[in-house]
């Protein structure tokens, strides 16, 4: 009888954390367009969401490997993991992307490849993230990380002042 409710609980967690995960706040900047812009700070919430994944994924490693499993704080990393993921997506589409990144006729190259460049190195960021919801592997916050020091020195230049 006690198996059938561990079981139960389990089950009831991941349901939780299935609904908690496909419903996620979206906290990103205007679009009215305000005119009110701070990219350093969105790129240190990057790097700060960054930071978050990877401790989520080690936390993660590390109650998995235990032999008396807490089901509750495991599931309540990965929810954790899975929302900055879907945070740091969200700042590179909702305002970099949208907001930030001004498209640029072909003609221009080059204005068109430094367009090419910033676009590629966000995209990298969102498909790294989700790599980082679907896995634990520490090697796709290493590839986000160079990817944002990238793309900081594509968009700010290659003598601006590192976050």
């Amino acid at each position: 009888m006690y198996a059938g409710r561990k079981t139960m609980l389990v089950s009831f967690l991941i349901a939780t954390a299935v609904i908690l995960v496909g419903s996620p706040l979206v906290l990103s900047h205007c679009e009215i367009p305000c005119g009110i812009y701070d990219d350093h700070t969105r790129i240190a919430m990057i790097a700060e969401h960054i930071t978050t994944i990877e401790k989520s994924m080690n936390q993660i490693a590390q109650l998995s490997a235990e032999k008396d499993k807490n089901y509750n704080q495991l599931v309540r990393w990965i929810i954790n993991k899975e929302n900055h993921a879907d945070q740091l997506s969200d700042v590179v589409t909702q305002y970099f992307m949208k907001q930030r990144i001004t498209p640029v006729e072909k003609g221009q190259k080059e204005a068109y490849e430094s367009y090419v460049q910033k676009i590629t190195l966000l995209h990298a960021m969102m498909v790294h993230a989700m790599k980082c919801k679907q896995t634990t592997d520490i090697e796709h916050v290493s590839r986000l990380r160079t990817c944002l020091a990238d793309f900081e020195t594509a968009y700010l230049g290659a003598d601006h002042e590192r976050m």
